[in-house]
């Protein structure tokens, strides 16, 4: 078939690519809507990224005459394969976001108008930036924390007659839908934290009861949240948000929300006090068992990056040791996943083998070759930090491992004097 060449004004500055939905910004450039909202809004950049002037997100105007002009040569050109592009749905104002927000306050007409909001949010960039413009997430926020308090108090209620009761979640589960698909600016996400924690109360209570769509989305939201809080806002956490958490991570819900819950917990764990609530939640044992089937290398990262941060901690090492295979996972994880995965291995093997080195903890290490892989660390290519640490722990323990057969010959040279 015979190739077509494309005019260059039908041509995305971006993209490089035919325009399907152009669109045209405060400098009076036009992009591709699709490309324009994704250097914008997913890239972060607030500038127009051939004049480099500043621009929001908001300020995409429709160019319905290129449009038709594209689509016109579109169908003269159709004999060589250009199918016609279907004419763009126009993106929401924010009069028919504030309308909906205004019919959703009806207990009647809530679930139809959140429903609408969620598959609005899902469409575009733009529609997004405008309902997040319009209030969407405070709205969104209050019902939130509403719906959850009528539960939890006619929950108490019930529980006090003896008798059984069963929430109403499709609200909450729609308006968490929302608020995911909002992809809230840094701005919004702060607002949610607020200084009182009531949001974050209400999203630990959904983790609590809540359908596992619910739960789900409950933490991908404070994983979000918790990316832009401060210190003060982390370290009021409460035990209950990590019990639900770790909760989530033996779940294995999906690995969207095991990565999300992994997240979550290392932002928080930095805060000392969190450390140990985290552990008390039984977080150790289950990031052990989750490192044992994982084949992923991103999760094993980051489970070794979080149980290196609990094992600054004795709790952290206790639980670590308690676990029959704490010690021989980590050891096998390192020099097989990646580079991260190795430095955080080793740095967990050093935390074991200088505070809680026991002469029982000692022989188990060599047991499970523990000192034949840091021997081997040292051979290969890492980082100084890491070989530096090998080093260190073999120094630790050299009367109990020098001489050794689990420690092979060719090792011998490189083992500390």
């Amino acid at each position: 078939m015979e190739e077509v060449e494309i005019p260059s004004f039908f041509v995305c500055p971006i993209s490089l690519q035919l325009m399907k939905d152009p669109v045209t910004v405060p400098t009076g450039i036009t992009y591709d809507r699709e490309s324009i909202e994704k250097w914008l809004f997913s890239a972060k950049n607030g500038t127009c990224p051939v004049t480099k002037q500043e621009i929001s997100g908001c300020d995409l105007t429709p160019n319905h005459t290129l449009r038709r002009l594209i689509q016109s040569w579109c169908t003269l050109n159709a004999a060589h394969g250009i199918e016609r592009i279907p004419t763009p749905r126009p993106p929401v104002s924010k009069s028919q976001v504030a309308k909906l927000l205004r019919e959703a306050k009806s207990p009647d007409m809530r679930n139809k108008c959140l429903q609408r909001m969620r598959w609005i949010a899902a469409e575009n960039a733009t529609n997004r930036c405008c309902m997040e413009a319009a209030g969407a997430a405070d709205f969104l926020a209050t019902l939130v924390k509403n719906e959850t308090s009528a539960s939890a108090a006619l929950l108490d209620e019930t529980s006090s007659n003896c008798c059984s009761f069963e929430v109403t979640t499709r609200p909450l589960d729609e308006a968490l839908a929302v608020l995911y698909h909002l992809q809230l600016s840094e701005a919004s996400l702060k607002n949610l934290i607020g200084n009182d924690g009531v949001f974050v109360d209400s999203l630990t209570r959904i983790m609590q009861s809540g359908t596992c769509e619910s739960r789900a989305y409950a933490v991908v939201l404070l994983n979000s949240m918790f990316e832009v809080a401060d210190i003060i806002q982390l370290s009021s956490l409460r035990m209950e948000l990590f019990v639900e958490v770790v909760r989530l991570l033996r779940d294995q819900v999906s690995r969207k929300v095991t990565k999300s819950a992994l997240k979550l917990l290392i932002r928080a764990c930095p805060m000392s006090r969190n450390r140990v609530k985290v552990v008390d939640a039984s977080a150790v044992q289950v990031l052990i068992d989750l490192l044992l089937d994982s084949c992923d290398k991103r999760q094993s990262e980051m489970i070794l990056i979080l149980l290196d941060v609990l094992c600054q901690c004795a709790e952290g090492r206790a639980e670590l040791l308690k676990h029959g295979a704490g010690i021989a996972i980590v050891s096998k994880k390192i020099l097989r996943v990646s580079e991260t995965a190795s430095e955080r291995g080793v740095r967990i093997l050093f935390s074991i083998a200088k505070f809680s080195a026991t002469p029982s903890i000692v022989q188990e290490m060599l047991q499970v070759g523990v000192a034949a892989k840091l021997c081997l660390v040292l051979q290969v290519e890492g980082t100084s930090k890491t070989k530096e640490k090998a080093r260190e722990i073999l120094r630790l323990h050299a009367r109990t491992w020098k001489n050794s057969p689990c420690i092979r010959a060719e090792f011998l040279s490189s083992y500390p004097a």
